[in-house]
């Protein structure tokens, strides 16, 4: 089957209390007693969408969602100036799954995410292993330093000129910290220093992607998702995401007897080949499926590979 799945509806959701004034929104659908999988999102700080549920056997799975802390319909939101992110990192991201797998009852679950959801996907994993069943990953990231420096400097020499806006956009020179500089502007009292910097970082997220003919997936955004999207973005990456150095590659071994498919494409600009295949390599039993054709955003034959992939975990 290459088609997705009809679009459903959730049968359940709600406002999980994770502590520290935080609010988690969940939503889920399909079948009540079918495999559960759980669908983490990228960004960090896109929220969940509606397309994500179709690569899933409405009759097989019981597909969970989330927003992640500070976005989507989650509270407080981080467009909200006054929204502390203090408590907002990977180990509060992980931790929030972890009670939400205890509040809808659910031993094991697929996860299936990618870019920064494949990230916090790993980062579970490696700490949960005993309760994930597969794991599914298209564009494969572990938020390591580098592939942050690649992002947002590497990728510069293919745009130029749009890398020298972007630099130009936080107030840095070509050595400085970037990353850091638009993460100290999104705190800025004055509202539009923020609106500039989240202008600026969205036009250079959607430069990296510009190849791909997928028009302007980050500025297109309605205003409060875009300043979550970006605060919540540079919050992590000036952090590193709270991770060791390659701790994710380094660990995989920790996901052995954990059966996975990464789906990952050649033509990926901003999230090059080469992290999906040193995690192929740590992590035993895992398939690495390269998409020829694809970039970031993917394709039809990394639908087709999503599909595929969800319905022989479902089969059993």
């Amino acid at each position: 089957m290459d088609e997705l799945y009809p679009p459903i509806e959730p049968y359940e959701r709600g406002m999980l209390d994770v502590g520290d004034g935080n609010h988690v929104y969940w939503e889920v659908c399909g079948n009540a007693a079918g495999r559960p999988a759980l669908v983490v999102h990228g960004g960090p700080g896109s929220g969940c969408g509606t397309r994500a549920r179709r690569y899933f056997d409405p009759a097989r799975y019981r597909v969970i969602l989330f927003d992640q802390r500070g976005c989507g319909r989650s509270t407080p939101h981080a467009a909200d100036p006054a929204t502390d992110m203090r408590h907002n990192t990977t180990h509060h991201l992980i931790a929030d799954m972890e009670r939400l797998r205890a509040h809808l009852g659910v031993e094991r679950w697929l996860l299936y995410g990618g870019s920064w959801g494949s990230t916090l996907i790993l980062a579970y994993a490696e700490r949960h292993p005993e309760r994930v069943s597969e794991i599914v990953i298209a564009a494969v990231t572990s938020t390591r330093r580098s592939e942050i420096d690649w992002l947002y400097r590497g990728v510069g020499r293919f745009f130029p000129q749009q890398w020298d806006r972007f630099l130009a956009g936080g107030g840095v020179g070509p050595d400085g910290d970037v990353v850091g500089a638009y993460a100290r502007l999104m705190e800025h009292p004055d509202p539009a220093v923020r609106e500039r910097a989240v202008v600026e970082w969205c036009a250079w997220e959607d430069t990296v992607v510009s190849a791909e003919g997928a028009g302007n997936p980050y500025g297109d955004r309605p205003s409060a998702d875009r300043t979550a999207l970006v605060r919540i973005c540079t919050h992590y990456f000036a952090h590193a995401a709270w991770l060791a150095e390659g701790e994710l590659i380094r660990d995989a071994g920790r996901l052995a007897g954990i059966p996975g498919v990464l789906i990952h494409g050649r033509l990926d600009l901003g999230s090059p080949l080469v992290t999906a295949w040193e995690l192929h390599r740590a992590w035993p039993g895992a398939q690495l499926q390269v998409v020829e054709e694809a970039g970031h955003m993917g394709n039809e034959e990394t639908r087709r590979h999503l599909l595929a992939a969800f319905d022989r975990f479902a089969a059993g």
